[in-house]
Parts: C-alpha cells; structure tokens; sequence
C-alpha cells in the first residue's frame, strides 16, 4: 500500500468542482441543489465549478467518469465535492484515469455512494473525505447545522488535529425535496445522548476505511476493497444508509468482513447512528429506539465472535443522519477509549 498522502487544500476564493459521479439529482431538485452552491460560495468563499454531467440523469458512467478526472486534471481546481449519492458509482471507478488522480491529488469530499470512489483514493494512496454532500448538507433545509459546517470547514481549510464532539441533538427524518417549500422548514430534532462506547479503556491511532456498509460489501462482492493486511490496525467506520437494512442484514455484512479476515485487524470500530426513518417506512420515536438498539446489538454480537478486543464507539454522527461530521478517509484518527474523545486529523 502507497503511503497516505494528504492533498493540499484549498483557501477562500478557490474554485472548486461540483460533480455528480453517483447520481444526477440536481437535475431534479435544482431548488435544493441552488442553496447548496449558494451556501459554498456564501458560507466558505468557495467557488463552484459544474461539469457537463453535474445536472444530467442517468448519465453514461464514461461521461461521469471523465468529469472527475478532468476535474482533478484542472490546475484551477482545489478541490472535489460530490452533490450526492447514488447506487451506480461501482460502474464509474473502473473508467478513471488513475495516472491523473495520483499526480494531481485533491480533496474529495462525498459519502454514500461516493464510498466507491473514497475507496479507490484510498487505493491509490490519496486521502479523501467522508461527507460533505451539496444536496444533504450544503442544502439542508431551515439553516447549516453548526457541527456540519464547522467540521466541514475544517476539512476544506485546515491540515491538524479536530475533535470530534458529540452531538446535542439529531434527526434523520429530511425533508420532502419534491415540494420547494419544505426548504424553509428545519428538519425534526431529538435530544442527544452522546456517544456508546465499549471494550478496553485504550487508545487507538490509526488509518479510517470503510464507510456506508451496503456499499463496502458490494465493494467486498467485486474485489474492490484492501486486503486484510494493508487495513491491519485502522480503524474501521461503518454506517446505514437510508434503505434501512435490517439488523440481520447489518450482522451478516459484518459477518462476510470477519470471514475474509478483516474484523480482527482493526483496534477500533467508529458506528455511525443508525438511520431509522425513511418515507416509505416513517417509524415512529419509539421505533427508531428499537431499530437503532437491534443495530447496535447487530454489531456488538459480530464484533464479540471476531474482535472481542476492539474500541468501539457507537452513535458517531458521520451517515446518513444530521448532522454529519466530516471523517478523513485514509486520514488518521485517534480514538481515547479512556477520557471519551475521539479526533481526527485533516
């Protein structure tokens, strides 16, 4: 495995490319898609770049191809930022120029879907970073969440150490992007209650990989995903998208990475709070606590069968619910089971 290498970043009044290598769903919500650019140029100076498949369905996975790397092909261009996921970006990483993505390095910045392409930065060395998606979180309705657009600033400006903080309140119910008007609505909030940890009162140090976990076992089902020994001593971030897979599913996800030999070798294991709404299955509160504690039991009985020694903090706001902190990936955190602190560094 390459060393790891941190891009350099970019500084107020830098452009920055906006692409759409997952799906093309500013085509169909451009009110929402709109406020996120207005907020990247408004909240942090920044100016976006679209390429011709940003605004485009269903475009050709070459064409989608070809946008990211010309994006890291560009001089001009400081840094990448994805508007959203997707379920095709498997189709896409096969076609990038990886000669051009190692010579000119930059900061990616997506989630979701964009673990396919966090993954294969990851593989080529380049540290990248998990969130930070234009119609998720540049476009929140209501206002930015605080922790999101701090830790998000961080990513883009700074190089050192952030710590993480747990946060005092959550949702995971967005609102409706069909109706316009639900933008000047915030989301549904509930009180946090920090974070869960378990297993020994250590210190951890080391490389982040992972990311959603429906996505990283499709990455397990093509090949796609380091070998046992190049992620031995990482830790490990996983996290549920908005399909809501079942405990079950979670446990056997977790299951096929201890078989292939990749639970044993991470130290620590971040688990992002489980999303438990979606429209087509509106839980209620109490059964969102239900969903989440079968999440958590999931992960706690795979990980007893194959790293009973592991750090592992649960309900770590880094998935598909709000706020979402910015995690390098491939970058270094460091994770104090003894004092309850968790930083990273940017």
């Amino acid at each position: 495995m390459t060393s790891p290498m941190y891009p350099p970043k970019p500084r107020p009044g830098d452009r920055v490319a906006v692409v759409s290598p997952s799906a093309g769903l500013p085509a169909l919500f451009p009110h929402v898609y709109e406020l996120g650019l207005r907020r990247l140029r408004e909240e942090f100076g920044l100016e976006p770049v679209e390429y011709p498949t940003t605004r485009v369905l269903g475009a050709d996975p070459r064409d989608r191809a070809r946008d990211l790397t010309a994006a890291f092909a560009d001089p001009t261009i400081t840094a990448v930022l994805a508007t959203v996921g997707g379920d095709d970006l498997i189709t896409v990483t096969p076609h990038l120029d990886d000669a051009v993505l190692r010579a000119n390095p930059k900061p990616y910045f997506g989630c979701s879907d964009n673990i396919n392409v966090l993954n294969h930065l990851y593989r080529l060395g380049v540290v990248a970073y998990h969130g930070g998606s234009v119609l998720v979180h540049l476009g929140r309705p209501g206002r930015p969440h605080p922790l999101t657009f701090d830790s998000l600033r961080a990513a883009l400006f700074t190089s050192g150490w952030y710590d993480l903080r747990p946060a005092p309140e959550w949702g995971d119910q967005p609102g409706d992007w069909r109706d316009p008007a639900s933008l000047a609505v915030e989301p549904e909030m509930f009180p946090g209650e920090g974070w869960r940890w378990q297993g020994p009162s250590t210190m951890v140090e080391g490389r982040t990989w992972g990311g959603n976990l429906e996505i990283l076992h499709w990455l397990m089902a093509t090949d796609r995903v380091p070998s046992a020994g190049e992620l031995a001593g990482s830790v490990l971030m996983v996290e549920t998208s908005e399909e809501l897979p079942s405990a079950t599913e979670v446990f056997r996800i977790l299951r096929n990475m201890g078989e292939r030999g990749l639970l044993a070798g991470f130290p620590a294991v971040l688990v992002g709070r489980a999303k438990a709404w979606d429209f087509d299955r509106p839980h209620t509160p109490d059964e969102r606590r239900d969903w989440a504690d079968a999440q958590r039991e999931a992960v706690t009985r795979v990980l007893a069968a194959y790293n009973p020694d592991a750090v592992v903090v649960f309900d770590v706001d880094f998935g598909h619910t709000d706020p979402q902190l910015i995690l390098p990936y491939g970058g270094t955190a460091r994770i104090n089971a003894a004092t309850q602190h968790i930083s990273v560094r940017y």
